[in-house]
């Protein structure tokens, strides 16, 4: 109660003094207040992941996002290498494929009877309309990769399927998010890939006597793997959801895979406590960059709304500070922050190979 509160960084008024670029706006916006400060500030930290060059970035995708038109911002990062791994809900990177086969979302509304809609075969995602043919279209072009590419009954990772998939959107001149990852070799997970147009196309395949197997736990031991080639890592968490549980975990888990309890040659923060007269040995890797941007609040206990603050004690995230949450609608906070960083850097990323390390 004694801690003296310093005043050091004083607040700077926008001023209004002619055409600036959007980078500059959200520089200005940093030294405000409230979630325009946020919003500067999720700028200024995902602009040092990207110049850091031992950062692995690793993004997760939540929601239905793709049907807003965001899509073609995420295939933006994976073709400049902005991010290295993506997570994702299975919405996200497959309702994007109707986009990209051709067809069209459409602006809609929220106050409209939905018994017209269903009568007319027209689907709402809050405010904006699809038409349900244009789904099982994509629904069935899922289907047709599984039967014809695949091998019935052997166990995929979520990440080998989209490789594969991806390869194949590829050559059909499907450009679609998997699509774009498979070109530059940027894998992707989905850990809840069900739960999406990819689990109803599995019944489709079985209707026709195609046992689609995945195998969860290849596709936990493939991503945990991932710790031993990363030096630190940086995540994004676009909205929150099982990405972000999943990729949250690489900071506390992957060590259990090793009998020592530790990735072999990467520096870890560990902790001895004794218990019962025994010593525990907790070994963890914190992100040492964090982004959120969500709408979720963290009073009701929910991994989606939880700060990086509460983080800090599973030791998921490093203390240091380079972390920032934003509570805006991603609709609004994505398309300006990614447009402030193609104005601050103007070169292709490096980025990591992990696919090689995958693919073995």
């Amino acid at each position: 109660m004694n801690e003296k509160i310093e005043l050091k960084e004083k607040v700077k008024s926008i001023e209004i003094n002619g055409p600036k670029s959007i980078s500059q706006l959200l520089s200005e916006m940093a030294n405000t207040g409230f979630q325009g400060k946020k919003l500067g500030q999720v700028a200024d930290v995902w602009e040092k992941m990207v110049r850091d060059k031992d950062a692995t970035i690793i993004l997760g995708y939540a929601g239905s996002l793709s049907t807003t038109g965001q899509w073609k911002i995420i295939n933006w990062l994976i073709e400049n290498r902005f991010i290295d791994v993506l997570v994702s809900t299975g919405a996200n990177i497959s309702e994007d494929i109707v986009e990209a086969m051709g067809f069209d979302y459409w602006q809609g509304s929220q106050y409209v009877d939905d018994n017209v809609l269903l009568n007319q075969n027209v689907n709402r995602y809050y405010d904006v309309f699809g038409k349900e043919s244009d789904y099982m279209k994509m629904t069935e072009l899922i289907a047709d990769f599984y039967t014809s590419s695949l091998k019935g009954g052997h166990p995929y990772s979520s990440r080998e399927l989209l490789y594969m998939f991806g390869k194949w959107l590829e050559e059909k001149g499907v450009n679609s998010i998997v699509a774009t990852a498979a070109k530059h070799n940027v894998p992707i997970f989905c850990p809840a890939i069900v739960d999406s147009p990819y689990g109803d196309a599995g019944l489709i395949a079985k209707s026709k006597g195609f046992n689609l197997v995945i195998d969860n736990m290849k596709d936990y031991t493939e991503f945990m793997s991932l710790g031993e080639k990363i030096k630190e890592t940086a995540v994004v968490y676009i909205g929150g959801g099982v990405p972000k549980d999943f990729i949250q975990l690489l900071a506390v888990t992957p060590n259990l895979l090793y009998q020592k309890r530790e990735i072999p040659g990467r520096k870890s923060h560990t902790f001895r406590v004794k218990e019962s007269k025994q010593e525990v040995r907790e070994t963890y890797y914190p992100h040492k960059y964090a982004i959120q941007i969500t709408t979720d609040s963290p009073q009701w206990g929910g991994l989606s709304g939880c700060t990086f603050e509460e983080a800090i004690s599973w030791g998921k995230i490093n203390h240091a500070g380079n972390f920032v949450q934003c509570y805006a609608d991603v609709t609004i906070a994505l398309p300006i922050v990614i447009h402030a960083l193609n104005e601050r850097v103007k070169s292709k990323r490096g980025g990591l190979d992990l696919m090689s390390h995958l693919e073995k």
